[in-house]
């Protein structure tokens, strides 16, 4: 396996794929650390994540580099990633005693409650965009939660799958509680089959997440799937403009618009569309492109050259059933421009699929009705953003969207202290707060007579 600088094109660093042997024996390994980490105290976890925080936020530019180096995230998107991950260290350190407290529930019984405990190795399958973030918000509850992890992370970014890995060990993890284990996709259904591993997480396409719930449910192994998304920005006539437009920006292009949950469709009333477009265009046009390296690079390259001429597919599809490139629109080896594409109806490409990268696909509305079935239509279902400064409509329209979150005035983003996941063909289950480290507990009930 290879790490490739998408900027360049220059291969960074060569990986050997372990052997079926290796990863049983590793498997084996994070099966017997388990007996021993299980018994820790809530405190010996909580200051060994605190450890491990620390040495995120002082190495925080060489992590952030390698992120930029092997998938193109510009330098200041990649430190911030590390402070957030640093973050969620902090928050279950914090938190996760309490999350786990024993529920005593009053029944005829002298005594009764439930225990939340821990279940053995967890496999994550985790993607390259947000190559510390996403396998953080996996292992960081999992082990706060007496459970050991090992990883298969995406074959292009296995350089920052190494750092990880160390980064607990340095911060004085035992050995095993967490391992990366070089592989391709190939062998992710052999080690979900494995008897030590007690249930898996992935973050990826719709394909991979239909493999992994496959297997892990002929195994009945608990699965966890945060798949795509194509969420909408929902810009109601009474909207604050500026604000609004600035946040869409975000909410599309940050990371080089390589998010599941970047806001994908612009949903605009009608009234607004020559505003809001013109000051859109103007901050979109404002974004710097460049060497991902330096820090005031907003829109670096995309991660792989194939992912841009994926994405270029998707767009040439769209314009030849109607729609109108107003910027944008050009692609050179893994960079693609930032790209706004007008005059989209809901039989196109761009709004049916999710666009994975710097286009933002408009469609106009006239009525509340019409702009809640365009939001529903989509097959996704991970999160909608909606713009208004009426407050009754707000709490009118946030039951009707089906999406697993409804941001109102704020792009869809993840916190630590708020459960993450969506619908549909986005997935099932959820990480983060209190939600996520209960996914891969046994919530034990207990009756005493």
């Amino acid at each position: 396996m290879k790490s490739i600088n998408p900027y360049t094109g220059e291969t960074i660093q060569t990986f050997t794929q372990f052997t079926p042997s290796q990863v049983s024996a590793s498997i084996t390994k994070a099966h017997e650390a388990f007996f021993s980490w299980k018994k820790t105290s809530f405190s010996e976890r909580s200051n060994l994540m605190r450890s491990v925080a620390k040495g995120l936020r002082e190495h925080k530019d060489k992590y952030a580099k390698t992120m930029t180096l092997e998938m193109g995230k510009p330098i200041a998107q990649a430190k911030a990633e590390i402070d957030k991950c640093a973050w969620l260290c902090e928050y279950y350190a914090d938190t996760a005693e309490q999350h786990l407290t024993t529920k005593i529930i009053k029944t005829d019984a002298a005594k009764s409650y439930v225990n939340y405990e821990p279940i053995g190795v967890v496999l994550a399958v985790m993607p390259w965009n947000y190559p510390f973030w996403q396998v953080f918000r996996f292992i960081v509850p999992v082990l706060m939660a007496g459970n050991v992890g090992v990883l298969k992370h995406a074959s292009n970014v296995m350089g920052c799958a190494e750092l990880i890995e160390a980064v607990f060990i340095n911060a004085g993890f035992p050995k095993h509680c967490f391992q990366n284990l070089p592989i391709n996709s190939s062998k992710v259904e052999a080690i979900i089959r494995h008897k030590h591993i007690k249930a898996v997480t992935l973050t990826g396409s719709k394909p991979a997440g239909s493999m992994v719930a496959s297997v892990a449910g002929e195994e009945i192994k608990k699965s966890v799937l945060e798949l795509g998304g194509s969420n909408a920005l929902v810009v109601f006539k009474d909207a604050e403009i500026d604000n609004t437009v600035a946040t869409c920006v975000q909410a599309r292009f940050q990371n080089t618009g390589q998010s599941c949950i970047a806001g994908k469709r612009l949903l605009l009333h009608k009234s607004i569309e020559e505003e809001f477009l013109d000051k859109l265009k103007k901050e979109v046009i404002a974004l710097k492109s460049g060497n991902p390296l330096e820090e005031d690079t907003y829109i670096g390259t995309m991660a792989r050259e194939d992912l841009a001429e994926e994405l270029e597919e998707q767009l040439k599809a769209s314009v030849k059933e109607g729609a109108k490139i107003l910027i944008g629109g050009k692609r050179t080896n893994a960079y693609f421009e930032p790209t706004i594409v007008t005059n989209v109806t809901p039989e196109m490409s761009i709004f049916k699929e999710e666009t994975f990268g710097p286009v933002l696909s408009v469609t106009t509305f006239n009525t509340d009705e019409e702009t809640v079935d365009l939001v529903n239509q989509s097959d996704f279902g991970l999160g909608v953003s909606i713009f208004t400064e009426n407050d009754s409509k707000i709490e009118k329209l946030i039951p009707l969207f089906e999406d697993g979150a409804v941001f109102v005035n704020e792009l869809v983003k993840s916190d630590p202290r708020l459960p993450f996941g969506g619908t549909k063909i986005s997935g099932y289950g959820r990480e983060l707060s209190e939600d996520g480290i209960k996914e891969f507990v046994n919530k034990k009930t207990v009756y005493i007579k």
